[in-house]
């Protein structure tokens, strides 16, 4: 914590110089900051066995936080630079093993709690407009406030993280200030390229238009499942990911429907292949080969209801056959919420959240999960299958200035990590999150 705690005084410190440059260079530049700490705890629960990967029975906390800076320059006509060291630390339950849409969206699979700092992006942006619409962009972390042309193609390159740019959701999308959960943050089934945490290099193409979005990403895999080494046979190892986003009003109210698709290529093992070589104990790592792929999309929608009141609704499917490398074990997911902001009820600057989620796995898994295989987020050493069902709730209040945001939230987990024999399981957690 004491890192932590220099790293926010040093940002206060080089925010302010960044305030009077700015001022002086007229908003070339930018800084932001946030930190967010998650503390949950849970219960103990019945369970008729556990395995390696499960969700532990017994009643346990688990604490989490992340500090991130987030930079921003205008280098040249239409080139923006984007900077941003980020500290991470803690842990989740069970060491975020045991639930396939795990509870709390800021945790992370690296085996040991130790505060680590290192470079989360780092990626030049350069954007070509034409025509003589504009949309005024704010001020916002990795956002320089300005101009930007309705219609325009813009390239980035570097390291980012993919779910920047794509499955956006107003609603439901960012586990620092809303739902918490892993399957709510993202479209589950969407195996999106990351290292451990989060983060990957590649190349997206993004070509904008008044009422619609076309975007296009081409980034690198890692080398093993969960992995933080980038898989240098880029040949071999590598992922498409496409995008269309369509905006539109319903009664003078805005919505938003996007439609992703994906392919990604890696060294990976296949389910029905490790079951083929030890009916008793498949160990899916002992089949990895190059030239597997694993497909999939994503269907998201986002309607505002009224001023205060917004929903969402999404679904996505990857074909299940080869094992989950990136993100999470979901093969196929729907969920369904929405938020209403506290003006409804003259509490301003709050807002409640209620989500509903079933997360589902391809015959293929279920079956190498029953046989007794692990993947690297859940196996039980057998299983009873059922779908995953999570709800979750959540009432979030403006603490301090806009700046410090408090979340009470709860999460009802029934057959965790697939399975009638475990569960289930209640989860209550206490978000703290700084931004300015």
């Amino acid at each position: 914590m004491k890192k932590t705690l220099l790293l926010a005084i040093a940002t206060l410190v080089v925010s302010h110089s960044y305030a009077q440059t700015d001022s002086l260079m007229k908003k070339r530049f930018n800084l932001h900051f946030q930190q967010t700490i998650i503390t949950q705890a849970k219960p103990g629960f019945n369970a008729k066995y556990s395995g390696t990967n499960s969700l532990s029975p017994k009643s346990e906390s688990a604490t989490s936080f992340t500090t991130t800076l987030f930079g921003g320059a205008r280098l040249w006509k239409g080139a923006e630079f984007y900077f941003n060291p980020e500290m991470a630390g803690g842990k989740g339950l069970s060491q975020a093993l045991g639930v396939a849409g795990f509870t709390n969206g800021e945790t992370f699979r690296i085996g040991s709690p130790a505060p680590a700092i290192y470079i989360a992006r780092a990626y030049l942006i350069q954007t070509f407009g034409w025509g003589n619409e504009v949309d005024t962009l704010a001020d916002d972390a990795n956002q320089l406030a300005g101009l930007r042309k309705k219609r325009y193609f813009s390239i980035r390159a570097g390291k980012f993280g993919l779910s920047d740019l794509f499955d956006n959701n107003a609603f439901s999308h960012d586990p620092r200030s809303q739902f918490m959960n892993w399957s709510l943050m993202d479209n589950g089934a969407w195996d999106y390229p990351a290292n451990t945490r989060g983060y990957v290099f590649g190349t997206a193409f993004e070509f904008g238009q008044p009422n619609w979005t076309l975007r296009l990403a081409v980034t690198m895999v890692t080398n093993t499942a969960n992995g933080s080494i980038w898989d240098g046979k880029i040949g071999k190892a590598h992922a498409f990911t496409l995008e269309y986003e369509k905006r539109y009003n319903i009664g003078g109210e805005k919505g938003t429907l996007r439609i992703l698709g994906y392919d990604n290529s890696a060294m990976m093992g296949s389910y029905r292949l490790a079951i083929l070589q030890n009916p008793i104990a498949p160990d899916i790592t002992s089949t990895r080969a190059y030239g597997r792929d694993k497909y999939g999309f994503g269907v998201n929608l986002e309607q505002n209801i009224n001023a205060n009141l917004g929903m969402f609704a999404k679904t996505s499917y990857n074909d299940g056959k080869t094992e989950t490398w990136a993100f999470t074990e979901i093969d196929r997911t729907i969920s369904l919420g929405a938020i209403l902001k506290g003006d409804a009820w003259k509490q301003k600057d709050a807002e409640a959240g209620l989500a509903f989620v079933v997360n589902g796995i391809s015959k293929d898994h279920r079956n190498y999960l029953a046989d007794g295989g692990y993947g690297f987020i859940i196996g039980d050493g057998k299983l009873n299958y059922a779908p995953e069902m999570i709800t979750e709730l959540y009432y979030k209040f403006n603490a301090y200035q806009k700046k410090l945001f408090l979340t009470p939230d709860y999460q009802f987990v029934i057959n965790p990590a697939y399975n009638k024999d475990r569960g289930p399981v209640h989860v209550f957690s206490l978000r703290a999150h700084v931004e300015f």
